[in-house]
């Protein structure tokens, strides 16, 4: 082969290199959406021939399945299936479906708006959440001022920072970015707030375990989350701040990008919400979150949208826990989420339940904890009383 020939061979390839790198591409792509297709499918018709009691069955008709199961975001490029997959892997969800980047909320917005009115009680399509409103702190008591029931007390909510996709669209680079952002933060905060980052990587599982059985650390996802591909890259950019007192804390890439809580023994909501409200001003002062104007701030869960606050008590009712229908009355009154001792997911271990409010949409922060300390107070009455 002449030299002369190689050369013009090599001429050729150039010149056409970037169409073979565009069909290539392509080819990739086709053949990623073909697979996607396939397996939405055969999900979807499982789905539809399952017990499943979750919204996401309930809502994802065939009309609606057709209409999205090829489209994309325009930013990250998600599809119905990172939007549903955990649905269709776990039958007995109860919501079923994430979002994985925050354009997702308006291009599935045909299967996301019902389940969004469904779970949040009436929030329709026409309306919107209103306008962040922390309300009067003051005017929140202490929910057990004799310590007689309530364990601790912990308010949290969810932040996602501008700019990123949510799970399962994130890159290993964005769960280290985020967390290099944050440890910058946090060397910032003051007074009460101050305190250390510990990454995951470096954490030993010694006091992993510790730090989770006190309630403190969050654990590796479960398998809804596992399936909904919030696991990946485990344990890379995930870590916890805690302040010095253990009384106000921030996860770092666990399901949203930031979860940012307070907690304390007992009862004193009021202390516990003005701590909260203190961190995250703080962190917002050098990050800017990601917010939509009818959704409020946005999640990777559409259940955490709106105010993304949960306000929630270890509670010990241990006459109650035989009556659950009495519960449950309760419950439903004031829009309470009751989970098991470990949170969701999780059975009663001796009466201790972890119970919440449920609304986060469609009302103001204030309102929020407004609602679950006026359930909590009828418990604590209820279980005096029997």
């Amino acid at each position: 082969m002449s030299l002369h020939f190689i050369k013009t061979l090599s001429k050729l390839f150039q010149h056409h290199k970037p169409k073979l790198k565009l069909r290539m591409a392509q080819d990739k792509r086709k053949c990623r959406q073909s697979c996607i297709t396939k397996a939405l499918s055969d999900g979807y018709d499982a789905l539809v021939a399952s017990d499943s009691k979750s919204l996401l069955k309930k809502y994802l008709t065939k009309e609606i399945f057709d209409e999205l199961k090829e489209k994309t975001t325009p930013t990250f490029g998600s599809t119905l299936w990172d939007c549903i997959q955990s649905g269709l892997m776990n039958f007995d969800s109860g919501v079923g479906i994430y979002a994985p980047d925050p354009e997702a909320y308006s291009v599935f917005a045909r299967i996301f708006d019902p389940i969004i009115e469904d779970y949040h009680i009436g929030f329709t399509s026409k309306d919107k959440h209103p306008p962040l409103d922390w309300g009067n702190v003051n005017s929140l008591s202490n929910l057990d001022p004799s310590n007689k029931f309530i364990i601790s007390t912990r308010v949290r909510c969810g932040r996602s920072i501008e700019g990123y996709p949510f799970n399962p669209c994130m890159t290993e680079n964005h769960y280290k970015e985020i967390e290099e952002k944050m440890m910058k933060v946090f060397e910032c905060l003051k007074g009460e707030l101050k305190g250390t980052y510990k990454p995951l990587t470096t954490m030993d599982k010694c006091e992993q375990e510790k730090l989770i059985d006190e309630h403190y650390l969050f654990k590796e996802g479960d398998r809804f989350l596992k399936a909904a591909k919030a696991c990946r890259f485990w344990p890379t950019g995930r870590g916890i701040f805690l302040n010095e007192n253990r009384t106000f804390l921030t996860w770092v890439n666990e399901e949203d990008h930031l979860r940012i809580i307070s907690m304390e023994p007992g009862g004193n909501l009021g202390n516990v919400y003005r701590r909260m409200i203190e961190g995250v001003n703080a962190i917002e002062q050098q990050m800017k979150f990601s917010r939509n104007e009818r959704f409020g701030f946005l999640t990777f869960c559409p259940s955490n949208l709106g105010t993304t606050v949960r306000a929630s008590v270890h509670i010990k009712v241990p006459k109650l826990s035989a009556d659950k229908n009495k519960m449950e009355s309760v419950a439903q009154k004031y829009h309470l989420q009751v989970r098991g001792t470990r949170g969701e997911h999780t059975e009663s271990e001796e009466g201790v339940y972890d119970i919440s409010n449920k609304r986060r949409l469609g009302l103001t922060e204030y309102q929020a904890l407004k609602e679950m300390q006026d359930g909590i107070i009828e418990i604590i009455k209820l279980e005096s009383s029997m």
